[in-house]
């Protein structure tokens, strides 16, 4: 499986955006984990992370971002998950991360 990440901080909302494309399991979640982990180390800031072109994520991967999430929680910054398919959404409605990852 493979995964492909786009990452771009934008300098006038003062946010990582990240588009993740392909499939994100127990093989590649360490690569989403140590890119996101150097991103935010350049720019401390909110985290966004486009799901549109993912199309599979396992229970690692899921952990790589609520990973990310409490780490960057601590200083007031936010990850938010946009354009999940319908099945991650899935995944993060029976887990209830939903209710923290997904604006409303």
């Amino acid at each position: 499986m493979s995964l492909s990440i786009n990452g771009n901080y934008d300098e006038q909302k003062k946010r990582w955006s990240f588009d993740l494309i392909g499939e994100i399991d127990i093989s590649n979640a360490h690569q989403l984990r140590k890119q996101l982990e150097a991103a935010y180390d350049v720019h401390p800031s909110d985290i966004y992370l486009d799901l549109d072109k993912l199309n599979y994520i396992d229970s690692t991967g899921l952990g790589v971002i609520i990973g990310v999430y409490g780490a960057i929680r601590g200083n007031e910054h936010k990850t938010v998950i946009l354009n999940p398919k319908d099945n991650v959404k899935k995944l993060l409605r029976i887990t209830s991360l939903d209710k923290v990852l997904i604006e409303q």
